[in-house]
């Protein structure tokens, strides 16, 4: 049996968390706008009415979730949201995200998947899985790869500063670093999202890369695939390589 009274306090605390809720939803259509929003259009996109829409726009004002133009009357984030906002953006590391995905790809294709990110000497890989149903080990854990010659090499030089390349050409051999991509091809790469590269290093195999994406709109990392050409075809690594960089860039705020 429910005990006297019972049946209020759970309405009570039912209505607490329906409020959450409503509120969450404010706070949402307020991230998504383009700009401040009049009550109006705020109640529009929330589907609720004019009174309810204002209630909790101005509990939210009083929270600092929410602002309000004192001379327009439109509605917009406000100093509270924006520091839980930049607080958690500084809590994603863009490396681990795209390891996670790389990890859960890898249990997936018959692919060795990783993870490179960009130092003075160029890309260097600092995650590694390796498939069960892909044995043949051609990278591991803090290796350097070519600049002009790895898929990974072209994703990084179709976003760094051209400046930051040089420097890492600087430190790699000619015979390893490869030759400097055909006009156009970077363009294709930024317009495809990602890259490959068949038979480059190692016959019968391919090497497949994609930018991931801080909360800056810079490449943090670069996520990548080594597997075999046939293979790889038949299972759409690339399609499923490009969606897992895709995913990790939105993980980390990208």
């Amino acid at each position: 049996m429910t005990p006297a009274g019972d049946g209020g306090g759970a309405a009570k605390r039912s209505a607490t968390i329906q409020s959450v809720s409503i509120a969450a939803r404010f706070l949402d259509i307020l991230a998504r706008a383009d700009g401040p929003l009049v009550l109006g259009e705020v109640a529009r996109r929330a589907r609720t009415g004019a009174s309810t829409a204002h209630r909790y726009m101005q509990s939210l004002v009083r929270e600092g979730l929410a602002a309000q133009d004192a001379e327009t009357g439109h509605y917009d984030l406000g100093p509270a949201a924006l520091n839980i906002g930049v607080r958690a953006l500084r809590r994603i590391d863009s490396v681990e995200v795209a390891a996670r995905a790389m990890k859960a790809l890898s249990a997936r294709i018959a692919a060795s998947c990783g993870v490179a990110i960009w130092t003075e000497r160029g890309p260097t890989i600092v995650r590694w899985y390796r498939s069960t149903d892909f044995a043949i080990s051609t990278v591991t854990l803090g290796d350097v790869l070519p600049v002009d010659n790895t898929a990974c090499g072209l994703v990084f030089q179709a976003y760094l500063p051209k400046e930051a390349i040089a420097m890492a050409r600087e430190q790699q051999p000619p015979s390893f670093r490869g030759s400097r991509p055909p006009a156009g091809i970077l363009d294709a790469v930024r317009r495809e999202g990602g890259a490959e590269l068949n038979e480059h290093l190692f016959s019968l195999l391919t090497g497949k890369a994609a930018p991931v994406f801080n909360a800056l709109g810079e490449i943090a990392c670069v996520a990548t695939t080594v597997s075999f050409v046939r293979t790889a075809d038949a299972e759409g690594h690339r399609a499923a390589l490009f969606a897992a960089a895709r995913d990790a860039t939105r993980e980390s705020g990208g």
